[in-house]
């Protein structure tokens, strides 16, 4: 089964985003940047979901993105699935911070349980299977809606969404275009899907 390694962030300046990322969420290992000037205008095509447990992390992550520079997006809120909201980091990128759970059952920590890449493409099923023939395991798949794969010992699960209806629910136009300014890191070799992501052989599988 293929697996994400890492996620690497295209950023204009290094330095603040790693201030930014360590001081809002804590992320290390998970998250990786580099340095980039490709033109990028509008939605790049995905979002990261960070889950947590409760909604007063929800809200803790959300006020530390703020306080670290992030803007809102959409302000944390109760719906049918949960509690969540969403922020974009000074770098460009979309996070939203989300718990299925409706109540707390704790005090608040900063404390993350999962990451979520979710990418919009243009066709789901076509999607779909460009990634099955490249190693991935379906977890869950709702048609052509939302298929969300197996992510095993992955620090990052992956996960498919309409672009529109990703959009839509990151409460951005569905409008952009340039660079996505992210790639992806797995031990499969190189490969771009249908939709101009590109998975990256991770560091760790080229030692190996």
């Amino acid at each position: 089964m293929n697996l994400i390694d890492a996620i690497t962030l295209e950023v204009a300046d290094t330095a603040a985003a790693e201030r930014f990322y360590t001081t809002a969420f804590g992320l290390d290992t998970q998250l990786r940047l580099r340095a980039a000037q490709e033109p990028t205008t509008g939605f790049r095509g995905y979002t990261l979901s960070l889950t947590v447990s409760q909604p007063a992390n929800v809200d803790a992550l959300i006020e530390a993105a703020l306080a670290a520079g992030a803007t809102a997006i959409k302000p944390a809120s109760k719906s049918m699935w949960g509690y969540g909201g969403v922020v974009q980091a000074p770098d460009g990128a979309i996070w939203k911070i989300a718990t299925s759970a409706k109540k707390n059952t704790g005090p608040a920590t900063r404390e993350i349980d999962g990451i979520v890449l979710l990418l919009g493409v243009a066709d789901i099923s076509a999607s779909k299977k460009f990634y099955v023939e490249h190693g991935l395991t379906v977890g869950k798949s709702f048609g052509r809606v939302y298929v969300e794969f197996e992510s095993g010992s992955s620090p990052v699960k992956l996960a498919l969404y309409r672009r529109k209806a990703l959009a839509k629910d990151a409460g951005v136009a569905p409008e952009g275009t340039g660079s996505h300014r992210i790639a992806v890191s797995g031990p499969a070799a190189p490969f771009t899907d249908p939709d101009g992501f590109r998975w990256e052989t991770s560091t760790l599988a080229a030692q190996s």
